[in-house]
């Protein structure tokens, strides 16, 4: 650990904390560098760090998935997604592809890409038969999908979206009878793209304390201090603990494309429900490029319901800060990464893979919220 995360750590041990401080960090690329960094284990135990629902892999709905293996099997297309989509599990017959990563077992076009810019590549090699873009992901990713659009692609590629804006689930918990957290960390990508200010709310309307944080342990700590701070002191105003990049109003170009090209939605997380203006969507301008508009009979409206996880899967009480990955009862037992039965198993903002990368691999027997953590 640096001098400066040592010096936040010493300062975070001094304060006079109360016997249980819960702080809920939203996005999974924070859990990791909490889990690699082994923060849990440096801070005082009253201090409960808590993962929340910032990985999109892991709330993207099992419609959409089921759509993109439905789309891969059944046309004569090439479909592409980001790697982790591959893996995601839906419910269905064990006699039936259950991920895109079997759909491809059985023949199906399905390549797994890091970047839409290699969307855009596959789809001009192969003009001679439509390429579809499986893209699913918060506004960092999505980001890039409208950029894309605007900047012109070609005739045969389709984009199969399902993005999703990151504030509206918090904003959701935070609306509930039982938030689960006294304070929050923010996340420093989501804040580059869209600016620190969408988070203003947190404080503004529910006077919860907030910091935006970057992916170090320093930036993370000072995020934590100052929260910590911030309810012992009883401020409360949104700090901004990343301002190598994150600045007033944030990329204004990549919001101006996202405007351009997407539509905000009412949108469906997977295990949790639909939320409000949560998702985007292609909008009239370039709905040529709109999957859902060339194929739109393989959408399945019977899975939009919520708590569609496997059985005995926990995965939305994950996400949504309810319970530790170690909670679930199939975490380390039938859930593995190599045979993920949840999604938050899946992806490497999963909570429940992180926390196995991690060393931790046994469910507690009797579910505490002060359970063995990385």
């Amino acid at each position: 650990m640096s001098d400066r995360a040592r010096h936040w750590l010493e300062r975070i041990r001094a304060l006079a904390l109360p016997p249980r401080v819960r702080i809920m960090n939203v996005c999974g690329g924070h859990e990791r560098a909490i889990s690699l960094a082994g923060l849990r284990g440096a801070l005082p135990e009253n201090i409960e760090l808590i993962p929340g629902p910032g990985c999109p892999v892991c709330i993207c709905p099992e419609e959409d998935v089921f759509e993109a293996i439905q789309l891969a099997l059944n046309e004569d297309i090439i479909l592409v997604a980001f790697g982790d989509m591959l893996r995601v599990p839906v419910n269905a017959p064990k006699r039936d592809a259950r991920s895109l990563e079997q759909a491809r077992s059985l023949g199906a076009d399905v390549r797994p890409i890091a970047s839409p810019t290699e969307a855009a590549r596959i789809a001009r090699a192969h003009p001679e038969k439509p390429v579809v873009f499986f893209a699913a992901g918060f506004e960092t990713t999505t980001a890039p999908v409208a950029a894309m659009l605007v900047e012109g692609v070609p005739d045969n590629l389709l984009v199969l979206l399902s993005g999703r804006l990151t504030w509206p689930a918090v904003a959701m918990l935070l609306e509930s009878d039982q938030p689960g957290f006294d304070a929050l960390v923010a996340p420093g990508h989501v804040a580059t793209i869209m600016g620190p200010e969408e988070w203003e709310f947190v404080v503004d309307r529910h006077h919860i304390p907030a910091a935006v944080a970057g992916f170090t342990p320093v930036s993370l700590l000072a995020a934590l201090y100052s929260t910590l701070r911030q309810l012992l002191e009883g401020r409360r105003f949104l700090d901004n603990c990343y301002p190598e990049l994150v600045h007033p109003g944030g990329n204004r170009a990549a919001r101006q494309q996202l405007q351009q090209a997407l539509d905000v939605t009412d949108a469906n997380w997977r295990g949790v429900g639909v939320i409000p203006d949560s998702g985007f969507a292609v909008n009239h301008a370039y709905q040529e490029h709109d999957a859902r508009r060339h194929f739109p009979s393989y959408a399945d409206d019977a899975r939009k319901r919520a708590g569609e996880m496997p059985p005995g899967c926990d995965c939305a009480r994950v996400v949504l800060g309810k319970i530790y990955p170690n909670e679930c009862q199939l975490f380390g037992a039938a859930c593995r990464p190599r045979h993920p039965i949840g999604p938050c198993m899946v992806s490497d903002e999963g909570a429940c893979r992180i926390w196995w990368n991690n060393g931790l691999r046994e469910p507690v027997a009797k579910p505490t919220r002060t359970a063995a953590t990385p």
